[in-house]
Order: C-alpha cells, then structure tokens, then sequence
C-alpha cells in the first residue's frame, strides 16, 4: 500500500513540477507576442490538447466528487487514504489542466462538441452522452446512501471503472497530442490509474468481493 501510494505521490509532484515549467514559458511566450496575438504554436479548440485538458477535467471533478463521497462513509483508513491520494492528485491535475485551457485563450466547455470526439472514431461515449468510465447520477446516490463496507466495495468499483475510462482517454492524447507537458502528464495518468486499478483489485479481493 506504501509503495504503490508513494508511486502515485510522485506522479502528482512531477505533475506540478511540469505546469510550473509550462506556466512559466506560457509567460515567455505571452511577453513576446504582447499578449494580443496567438502563438502559432498554440492549440486550437478542435485539437486534441484542447479535447483532452477539457473532458479530463470533467472526468477527474467526478473521481474528486465520488473520493469524498466515501471518506465520510467508512472508518476504514486503508480507502480512506487512497480516497485522500485520488482526490489530492485529480484536484491538482484538474486545476493545471484547466489553468492551461486559460492560457491557451480556450473554452473550458464546449457544447457544441461531443465529448471525447477529439479522438476521432469509435471513441465509446454512452448513450447518455456519459464518458467511459463515469458513474451515473443513480451509482452516485447509491454511494451516498451506503455506509462501511458496502461504501468501501461500491467506491473501488466505480473508481476501478472511471479509472479504466481514464487510462482510456489519457492514451489517447499519448498518442495525439503534441509533445510536451500534457502528453507528458497524460502518461503519467496512465501510468498511476494502471497501478492504482491494480491495488483496488486487491482491495476489493481482501474485502471478499470481485473487481
């Protein structure tokens, strides 16, 4: 537990690190140009960095919802720190993701786009327009009414499940968007939500139920 805690820790620090490095040569870059004029470099709301800080952003607000939801429904310390670590580092990589939108000179929502369609193709929303992984208003009332051990069970599938759909669209700007500071935070979402999808898998096992 330790470990893989002190793992995801890290990712979150290094995450910090690269949007003070961003922030700082958004700066530069905004000095040098006036701050009238849009970098040629900069994304447009169609590309796939504006697509991913947007419906990550939203993605992490629930995995933030549904982590407090269930430290004030258990005693039990063990999900309840990994409750606190989902919420600390989806908080931070949320304000960083939107504070680059920002900077960018973009929308943080976009209704006129669906979502996740910047990844082009079959890219698996719900019928209910939901993003993969995301829990419905009825699996979120269900957590809100549990209590102790069923709370604790419920949580770590439902995050096992948005963690999937996370890894799912964190992949995506892996491979499409440009290189830098996002696609360099996109893998390491991947990176942790793999390993703590791995630890919930345990958890739930411990708890005598099935992922």
């Amino acid at each position: 537990m330790t470990l893989t805690l002190t793992r995801t820790h890290w990712a979150a620090v290094t995450a910090v690190v690269l949007a003070l490095l961003f922030a700082g040569a958004a700066a530069v870059a905004t000095a040098g140009d006036g701050g009238g004029v849009r970098s040629p470099g900069t994304p447009t709301a169609d590309s796939a960095d504006a697509g991913f800080a947007r419906d990550m952003s939203d993605h992490h607000q629930q995995a933030v919802e549904m982590s407090f939801l269930v430290r004030d429904r258990t005693e039990d310390e063990e999900v309840r720190r990994l409750a606190y670590d989902i919420a600390n580092t989806q908080a931070n990589q949320r304000g960083m993701m939107l504070g680059w939108l920002d900077m960018w000179g973009l929308p943080k929502v976009s209704m006129d786009r669906e979502p996740m369609a910047w990844m082009g193709g079959a890219h698996h929303s719900s019928a209910d327009g939901l993003m993969p992984g995301m829990a419905t208003e009825a699996e979120l009332d269900a957590l809100r009414a549990a209590s102790g051990r069923q709370a604790e069970v419920l949580y770590l599938r439902l995050m096992t499940e948005h963690h999937e759909g996370g890894v799912h669209m964190a992949q995506g700007c892996v491979e499409q968007c440009r290189p830098g500071v996002e696609r360099d935070l996109a893998q390491g979402m991947v990176d942790a939500q793999e390993s703590e999808i791995a630890l919930m898998a345990d958890m739930l096992r411990k708890r005598g139920a099935k992922p």
